[in-house]
């Protein structure tokens, strides 16, 4: 099946083929939940790719995941549940139905207002009917850091939300205390309990300051891993055991490093 080019439909069937009698034992065995994670994780890595501004890895990133539609759509197909024309039939329903600014004769005139016209139109499919309704339905399966923002971002629209910067981070500061009064007391349900109410005010400031929560983590994940680093190194070139040293050494070379 050696081609110059492939196009989609060489996908498709190629996938038909690995799912087929005859076809890879692995494939087979594959059912939806089994290669959840494969369809996670390679979009992860498409956002990485993104990040390295990679375009050439985030090409093959991309197929990736275009791999794991095509996969899942073979699944369902075989189930009788839909198959990959009607998952392409369904989004290109989607798209002419949710931009009737330009397949119909609907006016807008700032991207802001094309946005409320989506959600709009949106809550009008889902037949939302509450508020309620369209914070039950982001996805639980979301990272937490984004679906906080995605929860918060939708309760405003129904004007629940701080007038300001200063008032979501005065409640950052409330349930920093209660954390603290948390462990003071002891109890482990009451400590998980604040300390998501701790992060999920400290999404509600990321959000006013217009500050991406998730990057935030992620950037800092990053300078801890470098700033340790440094640490690991002056470490070694003084001899000293960092599993035997106390933490004021640490610490000290903590500070060290991060002034460096």
């Amino acid at each position: 099946m050696h081609k110059e080019r492939y196009q989609i439909s060489d996908l498709i069937l190629i996938m038909d083929k690995l799912r087929s009698p005859g076809g890879c034992p692995w494939d087979r065995e594959q059912d939806h939940k089994s290669i959840r994670r494969n369809l996670v994780e390679e979009t992860y890595e498409a956002a990485e790719a993104i990040d390295n501004d990679d375009a050439d890895l985030l090409c093959e990133e991309l197929g990736d995941i275009l791999l794991q539609v095509v996969f899942h759509a073979r699944i369902a197909d075989e189930r009788g549940a839909f198959d990959f024309g009607d998952v392409c039939d369904g989004i290109c329903r989607k798209l002419i139905t949710r931009h009737p600014h330009i397949f119909a004769d609907t006016v807008v005139k700032t991207s802001g207002e094309a946005l409320n016209n989506w959600d709009e139109i949106k809550r009008m499919e889902k037949n939302r009917q509450s508020a309620v309704s369209a914070l039950e339905a982001v996805s639980k399966a979301l990272p937490a850091l984004i679906r906080s923002e995605k929860v918060q971002h939708r309760a405003a629209k129904t004007g629940f939300d701080y007038r300001n910067t200063e008032e979501a981070l005065c409640d950052l500061k409330n349930e920093l205390k209660e954390l603290e009064q948390a462990i003071a007391s002891g109890g482990h349900e009451e400590i998980h309990e604040e300390l998501g109410d701790l992060l999920f005010a400290a999404v509600n400031v990321s959000r006013f300051t217009q500050t991406d929560a998730e990057k935030s983590l992620s950037d800092s994940c990053e300078k801890f891993i470098s700033r340790f680093g440094k640490v690991e190194e002056l470490a070694k070139a003084r001899g000293i055991d960092m599993k035997a040293a106390d933490m004021d050494l640490l610490n000290s070379l903590w500070i060290e490093a991060k002034n460096k």
